[in-house]
């Protein structure tokens, strides 16, 4: 039986027409159990819509494993390596993510104290808040009356050594029901967002690009961005944006030589821009928090020069400039009227590609609030491709 794509609902803060290919409910099939066919209409479906819901799922880690690795049968190992982030303690993604004994591929995520959970016997959680990473927070009182902010847009990707997942599944098996919350800007121009209870929020690598002027368009079908080497652990003393899309220009960053051993052929060069294999449509994909250099290619010969970036190219290596630049090609990209933030159910299985959006953990949860998902992503065999020839001709 053909699998069934439903329109995802979208809030009233939503622009539909810019997110009118976002995001498809999928019936008629089991995740725990696709056919060969089933997965080559997943598939597609994933590549063009984005994002992919499947309610009311029943799927073991096993079975969460074995299809996010039918994206990419050569991937084997967590998006992060098996077990690494558990013992990089100085990783700022240490807290966040406990690997299911059985399954190392996979992560026990959420907040609060899970027992006897997939061979683990006491897992205390800790959902990311803005509160430990943030420069600035919301104020307790306002807290109290539910206003949060985005915790970090972000690629799931180790940025060193391991190429990022082509895709990421999120399973949610304890969900804790409470009001909605505000998400907060705080960055001058007044945006909020109204936000379910720990939602997962999504934007388009593809309409953040769309939505470009011409002369960002033709800086970012150029760039390459450096990412730092064992970036989550350069990144850990610094402070994030309030909007959660980038750092503070603070000197806070671990320096170099204190890094864990590091090797310069594994640090991480990717294009601004990555081409989805499904559409051919261009993606800005670019993780803020870990982003180091800016490597600008010249005009290609014959093109406009007049306005353009850095007509004759650049290595930039000043993070100030480095962060400003990217900041103003993506935040427009994460405006309220952007984004998809999910309203999780028990059950939920949703399954989006990596390589073709952003996302983000919003808000926070008391203590005692138990949320557990589980999550598994692949380092990819292959580096995601940039722009072609005739892509650079066209935008540049």
């Amino acid at each position: 039986m053909a699998i069934e794509l439903v329109p995802l609902p979208l809030p009233a803060s939503a622009d539909a027409s810019q997110l009118a290919d976002f995001g498809r409910e999928v019936k008629g099939v089991n995740p725990a159990e696709v056919s060969a066919e089933q997965f080559k209409e997943i598939e597609k479906a994933l590549y063009k819509h984005g994002a992919l819901l499947f309610r009311d799922a029943k799927v073991t880690p096993a079975q969460q494993y074995a299809l996010t690795k039918a994206f990419d049968p050569q991937s084997e190992s967590y998006g992060h390596g098996n077990n690494k982030t558990g013992e990089t303690k100085k990783s700022i993604l240490h807290p966040d993510l406990k690997t299911i004994p059985s399954v190392p591929q996979v992560q026990l995520i959420g907040n609060g104290t899970v027992y006897n959970h997939e061979g683990l016997a006491e897992a205390k959680l800790k959902h990311p808040s803005h509160t430990t990473f943030h420069k600035t927070r919301v104020s307790p009182e306002d807290e109290a009356k539910g206003v949060t902010r985005f915790y970090r847009w972000h690629i799931d990707a180790a940025l060193y050594e391991l190429n990022p997942p082509k895709v990421t599944t999120l399973y949610g098996l304890t969900i804790p029901h409470g009001a909605r919350q505000v998400a907060r800007y705080d960055d001058g121009t007044g945006d909020v967002l109204d936000v379910p209870l720990g939602t997962t929020a999504f934007v388009s690598g593809k309409v953040m690009f769309e939505i470009l002027p011409p002369e960002l368009k033709s800086l970012a079908v150029r760039a390459r961005v450096r990412y730092a080497p064992h970036p989550y652990v350069w990144m850990a003393p610094a402070h994030a944006l309030p909007t959660g899309l980038g750092i503070e220009v603070e000197g806070l960053e671990l320096p170099l030589e204190e890094l864990p051993p590091w090797e310069e052929g594994k640090v991480k060069t990717f294009p601004v821009l990555w081409k989805n294999p499904g559409t051919g449509d261009l993606h800005f994909e670019v993780h803020p928090c870990g982003a180091m250099e800016l490597l600008v290619d010249p005009l290609p010969a014959g093109a406009n020069r007049e306005g353009a970036l850095f007509p004759d190219g650049a290595h930039l290596t000043d993070l100030k400039e480095v962060r400003g630049l990217l900041y103003k090609m993506q935040r427009p990209g994460i405006a309220p009227s952007l984004i998809y933030p999910h309203d999780w159910h028990e059950n939920d299985f949703v399954l989006f590609h990596n390589r073709g959006l952003l996302h983000t953990v919003v808000g926070a949860f008391k203590p005692e609030e138990v949320r557990a998902f589980h999550q598994c992503n692949l380092a990819a065999s292959d580096e995601p491709q940039g722009p072609s020839a005739e892509d650079v001709k066209a935008y540049a």
